[in-house]
């Protein structure tokens, strides 16, 4: 997506939750995902590494390590 239609999908998203309804948003676009969802699950190599708040999921040692790089080992 251009920044056009970003801007446009994130309008719409919002008027939709303004409704009282729930979106299933599945984004790559952190910006776009941290600054306009309320709850976040991410994924590594298709299994679950984290879920939570924007800002949880963000300080999570294991998305920290996935995406940016780092010797993050998963716990038992």
């Amino acid at each position: 997506m251009n920044a056009t239609e970003k801007v446009q999908l994130r309008e719409l998203i919002e008027r939709i939750r303004q409704q009282g309804r729930s979106v299933l948003l599945i984004e790559h676009d952190v910006k776009l995902v941290m600054g306009l969802c309320d709850h976040v699950t991410v994924l590594d190599q298709g299994k679950l590494i984290a879920s939570g708040s924007p800002a949880q999921v963000q300080r999570d040692p294991a998305v920290i390590a996935a995406y940016l790089g780092g010797a993050h080992q998963p716990g038992p």
